[in-house]
């Protein structure tokens, strides 16, 4: 069992992003966009250049570097960390690649109670590089929050029994329902690589962290209950509640109530569902985070505007329903071929709204 030593934690009792997720009241409304780091931005392409994406997440520099890009560019009210979900898988010693254009390839997939015995298990050190990056970065971000993240456990698995992308998730789904013992082997040593991933984070410095559970909505909300709700369960419970945690999957407007369940203080919603029914699914107490479409960036100012305004509402209507707050955010994250320079125009319409109320 590692042993956390007490991070010495930036106090930032100010930053609107930590009161909206902490039900708190903020001086201006807050957005962040998942992916705001990444193949958008030209200074990112060009830094990029010629270096692998695992070969990125590994060098403290580089993640510094990047993770800081747009929030110089565009003010956003927090940073995330540049990263990928599959980093502590490749830390444990799992042999995979993130391929261009496909994703994560994993060499030698998981099919058997065999191959579950035989996975490794992720150790503190093995991460100590992107530990470094985050204490990088709390040194130079100032008054801006920064975000952790892992890869939820039934996300990771996908990749592990697929093999890579999927999407049917046929090999996944025939585990976990004719193989349950299996899978839930799998599943309890992809939680444990997934605390201790978040836990070396937190020890480095971050200021909340974030669950993504991506193929999530691939799931009938029974199975989801069954097979996935105890695992993310345990993530939030062994990380504790030092920092604000927020849960988010796509396509999971069927499960959101499921996924306010798993002991997250913000969900975070995609584009499909409002947040005047989010917050009736998931049930009040929690903060909200979303929904913008990303297409939306793609339509002009004049639609991103009404649409900007649109969730606006939408979320002081949510706060009025019980939602403890509201962060602003895309549905999903940003698109490779968006403009930057409307995500930061964007950005300034949000901060000139008048705050949640």
């Amino acid at each position: 069992m590692t042993v956390m030593s007490t991070p010495i934690r930036r106090r930032l009792s100010d930053a609107p992003f930590l009161a909206a997720a902490t039900g708190a009241s903020p001086n201006r409304r807050p957005v962040w966009f998942m992916r705001q780091a990444g193949r958008s931005l030209p200074e990112y392409r060009e830094l990029r250049a010629g270096v692998g994406m695992l070969e990125s997440c590994f060098d403290p520099e580089l993640v510094c570097e990047i993770t800081l890009q747009p929030v110089r560019r565009h003010g956003v009210d927090a940073a995330i960390l540049f990263s990928d979900i599959v980093v502590p898988l490749k830390a444990a010693g799992i042999d995979l690649d993130i391929v261009a254009g496909v994703g994560p390839v994993i060499a030698h997939p998981v099919r058997t109670v065999q191959d579950v015995r035989a996975l490794p298990r992720l150790r503190h050190e093995e991460v100590g590089a992107i530990a470094e990056g985050v204490r990088l970065l709390v040194g130079e971000l100032g008054d801006t929050p920064l975000i952790g993240f892992a890869g939820a456990p039934f996300t990771l698995a996908s990749y592990l029994v697929e093999g890579g992308p999927s999407r049917n998730h046929e090999r996944t789904k025939a585990m976990m329902l004719g193989a349950p013992d299996t899978w839930h082997a799998l599943m309890g040593a992809l939680t444990d690589i997934a605390v201790e991933f978040l836990r070396a984070q937190l020890t480095a410095g971050v200021d909340a962290i974030q669950l993504f559970d991506s193929w999530a909505g691939a799931l009938s909300l029974a199975q989801y209950r069954e097979f996935v709700l105890p695992h993310s369960e345990r993530v939030f419970a062994e990380i504790g509640d030092g920092v604000p945690r927020i849960h988010f999957g796509v396509g999971t407007g069927e499960l959101l109530g499921a996924m306010g369940e798993a002991g997250a203080d913000v969900v975070g919603v995609d584009w499909r569902v409002p947040l005047t029914d989010a917050v009736r699914r998931v049930g009040p107490g929690k903060t909200l985070q979303g929904n913008l479409d990303p297409a939306t960036l793609f339509a002009g100012p004049q639609v991103v505007e009404r649409e900007v305004r649109r969730i606006a509402r939408e979320a002081d209507e949510a706060i009025a329903l019980g939602a403890a707050g509201h962060i602003f955010n895309l549905g999903h994250g940003v698109l490779p071929d968006t403009d930057p320079g409307v995500i930061t125009a964007t950005v300034e319409l949000i901060h000139s709204l008048p705050s949640p109320l």
